[in-house]
């Protein structure tokens, strides 16, 4: 179609900063004859192409020229700049060449009205680079093997088709088929090591299900509904974890939490990271598991 011609002429152009009417012929696979035809067309339609003979002559356009004016409006080349300068952030791999190459298109400078960083504090050379791993892996088709550890206390050695990256509750996590389990299983980028690319590629399958019908990466543990009160200087921490309708602000300061809670030794070890500053009011077995652990931590201390 000549429309689907037109932008590929105006495109080449852009690239190519001007080409002659043979050398588009031949790429577009027509005569020159029909080129011309395209070109008095895209002149009729406003876009500043002309012809130069001599020595680096062909086929330009004007040097003030830039995409937006046929393709993307000024929002449109902001939103670009911003999305790929977030991407950037994420350790993607995004070169800062890629935003100047666009700012220099666009004839722009994308406004740094955010900063975007999903790194985590204190994250090693190590932890940065496996996002970019993986999402190679992901775009080449490629199986990727590593070291998993479950929030069960169990290790194992995986081989997985990856397909999707996901950052969800603070935490990046990876989709994809588990060639032992034979599902789809979610991973936790934190959790895994000794990641390698196999030389080894798959045909893709059905893209996964969104991450909230994924099902947990594994078995999670009952729940059950609990009381605590936590001291005033653990405000940023209970904020950081509860939702607001779970929170109550009581007279002095302190804050009441009713929410529901894992039951077993995750549960209570997490409520011990608190110290002495939250109180388990409800249910009486989980403020007697607490105690008990306690109480454990404190006669290993007294026998040294």
């Amino acid at each position: 179609m000549q429309s689907t011609r037109l932008f590929e002429i105006l495109y080449c152009l852009l690239e190519r900063d001007g080409a002659t009417v043979r050398q588009l012929a031949e790429r577009l696979e027509v005569s020159e004859r029909t080129v011309r035809r395209d070109l008095d067309a895209l002149s009729a339609a406003g876009v500043p192409v002309y012809a130069a003979r001599g020595r680096g002559g062909g086929v330009h356009l004007l040097p003030d020229f830039v995409l937006s004016k046929t393709l993307l409006s000024a929002r449109e080349q902001d939103e670009i700049l911003s999305a790929l300068q977030s991407l950037r952030a994420t350790g993607s791999g995004v070169e800062s060449e890629v935003l100047t190459h666009l700012n220099g298109l666009f004839r722009r400078q994308a406004a740094d009205w955010i900063d975007v960083d999903f790194s985590p504090w204190g994250g090693g050379a190590a932890a940065r680079a496996l996002f970019p791993r993986l999402k190679d892996a992901i775009l080449e088709r490629r199986l990727v093997s590593f070291d998993y550890f479950t929030s069960g206390g169990t290790a194992g050695r995986r081989t997985v088709e990856p397909y999707r990256l996901c950052f969800k509750g603070m935490n990046w996590y990876l989709q994809g088929w588990c060639l032992t389990r034979r599902d789809f299983r979610v991973f936790r980028l934190s959790r895994i090591r000794r990641l390698s690319e196999e030389e080894r590629t798959f045909l893709p399958r059905p893209a996964p299900p969104p991450l909230e019908e994924d099902g947990p990466a594994e078995p999670q543990p009952p729940m059950q509904a609990v009381t605590l009160r936590f001291a005033p200087e653990l405000a940023f921490r209970v904020y950081d974890i509860f939702s607001p309708e779970e929170i109550a602000p009581e007279p002095d300061g302190g804050l009441l939490v009713r929410t529901r809670w894992p039951e077993g030794e995750w549960g209570v070890s997490f409520l011990l990271s608190f110290g002495g500053a939250v109180e388990v009011l409800d249910p009486p077995p989980l403020r007697a598991a607490l105690r008990d652990a306690a109480a454990d931590i404190l006669k290993k201390y007294e026998k040294n």
